[in-house]
């Protein structure tokens, strides 16, 4: 039977509607509402304002109900508490040089090696399950952290290393129906947009006059992030300024915790 294109339409709106009312099937990637309000709660679950359309979470913590939901992978970094896991049982697959670990001293993460096709095999096999576990568990979309690792590798990785390393983790996501966001790494320009990356989740780029690089591959599917510790409020209200009536810009506390906490700051615009 021949397609035309009003019933195309028609189809893929009731198919659309279909996906956000339950966990995507396989292939069916539904992508974060454009301009929403978006809460970044990585740091510590709680329940989101009213006003809140899509919730960014760590991947041990359950959805929020009613709302878009974004699953956190430190996907080429460690967690500072998995140490001792990657360590054991995943002891190849941590970047070294001249025997060391190397280790993002900022967050006292170390980084992993995606520097061959082999262990890009098999780090994507370990981040995989958990993208897995992601969908099972609910969530619409994967924000996988530490693109840009090879900027802190101490010249043991590339870009070209990262991007092969993130077109697997893009299409793992993409067989489990979840969207995925390119997190930070300016320098990609358009190249993370063409790896698959479905939206971008960008942090301090109105600091770093970055944000360009970010609207211009995805448009307004671009999710800004500005802290408390740089820039402080008058450089939040510039890029509100700047960009609020287009893209969703938050402002958060550099550790992002949770609500209650002394040093928790949220504001959106």
């Amino acid at each position: 039977m021949r397609i035309t294109t009003a019933l195309r339409a028609v189809l893929t709106i009731a198919v659309l509607t279909a996906c956000a009312a339950a966990t995507p099937a396989s292939g069916a990637v539904t992508l974060p509402p454009a301009g929403a309000q978006f809460d970044y709660q990585i740091g510590g679950a709680y329940t989101p304002d009213p006003t809140v359309g899509i919730v960014d979470r760590d991947r041990t913590a359950a959805p929020a109900a009613g709302k878009y939901n974004v699953c956190y992978v430190n996907a080429f970094q460690t967690q500072p508490d998995a140490a001792r896991w990657w360590r054991s049982r995943h002891r190849s697959l941590l970047l070294r040089r001249n025997g060391k670990y190397v280790v993002d001293s900022a967050w006292n993460e170390m980084l992993l090696d995606a520097s061959t096709a082999a262990k890009r095999r098999a780090l994507a096999a370990v981040v995989g399950r958990w993208i897995d576990r992601c969908a099972t568990a609910g969530y619409q979309a994967v924000e996988p952290d530490n693109l840009d690792s090879w900027t802190r590798s101490k010249h043991r990785l590339t870009m070209a290393d990262n991007k092969a390393f993130a077109s697997l983790l893009v299409r793992r996501a993409h067989a489990r129906g979840l969207a995925i966001a390119q997190k930070n790494a300016p320098e990609l320009g358009g190249a993370g947009k063409a790896l698959g990356f479905d939206f971008a989740i960008a942090e301090e780029c109105n600091v770093y006059d970055e944000c360009g690089s970010y609207t211009g591959p995805f448009g307004d599917q671009v999710y800004e992030i500005e802290y408390t510790d740089n820039g402080g409020e008058a450089n939040f209200h510039s890029a509100c300024s700047s960009r609020g009536s287009s893209i969703s810009i938050i402002y958060r506390d550099r550790d992002v915790v949770s609500k209650g906490d002394d040093n928790y700051t949220y504001d959106a615009c």
